[in-house]
C-alpha cells in the first residue's frame, strides 16, 4: 500500500509540474485534464474497493439488524397474542369465580339462617321449659308457705274460711 502511495506521489509530482513560463498558457488545459484523470483513476483504484466493501458490510449490518428487529417484532406479536389469550382466560375465570362465590355465599347464608332458626326454636323451647319449671317452683313455694301458715295456726280455728283467707292473702 505504501509503495502505491509513493508511486502515486511521484507521478503526480511529475504530472503537476509546470514549465513556469506563461507561453504555454494555451495548451496548459490538456495537461491539467490528463493530470486530473490520472489522479481520479488512482483515487478510484485505491478507494473504490474499500469503499465498496465498507458500504456492502454496512448494508449487510443494517439488513441483519432489520432482520433481528423483524424477528423481535414477530416474537412480540406472538407474545402479545398469548398474553391476550391469558388475560381473556383470567377474566373468564374471574367471572366464574364471582358466580361460584355468589352461589356459595347464598348456600352458606341459607345454612346459617336455618341454623339460627333451629337455635331460636331450641331456645324458645328451653325458655318455655324454664318458665314452666319456675311456675312449678313458685306454686310449690306458695303451697309450702300456705301449709306452714295453716299448720302454725291452731287447730280450732282451722276451717274453710280461714284457709280461703290465707290462700287469698298469699295469691294477692
Amino acid at each position: 500500500m505504501s509503495r502505491i502511495l509513493v508511486f502515486m506521489l511521484m507521478i503526480s509530482t511529475y504530472a503537476l509540474a509546470s514549465s513556469g513560463s506563461a507561453e504555454h498558457a494555451d495548451t496548459d488545459i490538456v495537461q491539467r485534464t490528463v493530470n486530473f484523470l490520472l489522479f481520479a483513476g488512482l483515487i478510484w483504484y485505491l478507494v473504490a474497493e474499500p469503499a465498496k466493501s465498507y458500504f456492502a458490510s454496512r448494508s449487510n449490518a443494517i439488513a441483519d439488524e432489520m432482520k433481528k428487529v423483524q424477528d423481535k417484532l414477530k416474537e412480540s406479536v406472538s407474545l402479545k397474542k398469548e398474553v391476550v389469550a391469558k388475560v381473556s382466560a383470567a377474566e373468564k375465570f374471574a367471572e366464574e369465580l364471582a358466580i361460584n362465590s355468589k352461589k356459595e355465599n347464598k348456600i352458606l347464608s341459607d345454612t346459617i339462617m336455618a341454623q339460627c332458626d333451629a337455635d331460636m326454636e331450641v331456645m324458645a323451647k328451653q325458655q318455655a321449659v324454664l318458665m314452666e319449671f319456675e311456675q312449678r317452683k313458685m306454686v310449690r313455694n306458695v303451697v309450702e308457705n300456705i301449709l306452714s301458715d295453716v299448720l302454725s295456726q291452731s287447730d280450732d280455728s282451722f276451717d274453710k274460711e280461714a284457709m280461703a283467707n290465707v290462700i287469698l292473702k298469699k295469691v294477692a
